[in-house]
């Protein structure tokens, strides 16, 4: 088992930027995908941005340029550094990490990101 935990969320004005981190607990040796996820209010939860163990990077199209993820060499942290946020990036960000790409992963309680316009 695997538990994540985020932190770094807050409130800030469009243009600025927040670093997001994410911290695992439990056996994290299997795992090879960590990600990054948000939901907005009333919208369905989205994936953001991904990383495999090789590694290879991967954002989504509106967060490109803007985000990156790395982690640390143990896979038991993953950050998500946001830059020239929006007021569109605004929503809670949970991390996921799986074992493989079909499996659910695991979650964390996530973190709220409001950026003002």
């Amino acid at each position: 088992q695997v538990q994540l935990v985020e932190s770094g969320g807050g409130l800030v004005q469009a243009g600025e930027s927040l670093r997001l981190t994410c911290a695992a607990s439990g056996d994290t040796r299997t795992i090879s995908i960590m990600g990054w996820y948000r939901q907005a209010p009333g919208m369905e939860r989205e994936w953001v941005a991904g990383m495999t163990t090789g590694p290879i990077f991967k954002y989504a199209d509106s967060v490109k340029g803007r985000f990156s993820i790395s982690r640390d060499m143990n896979k038991k942290t993953v950050w998500l550094q946001m830059n020239n946020l929006k007021p569109e990036d605004t929503a809670v960000y949970y991390c996921n990490f799986k074992v493989h790409r079909d499996s659910v992963g695991f979650w964390g309680q996530g973190t709220q990101v409001t950026v003002s316009s």
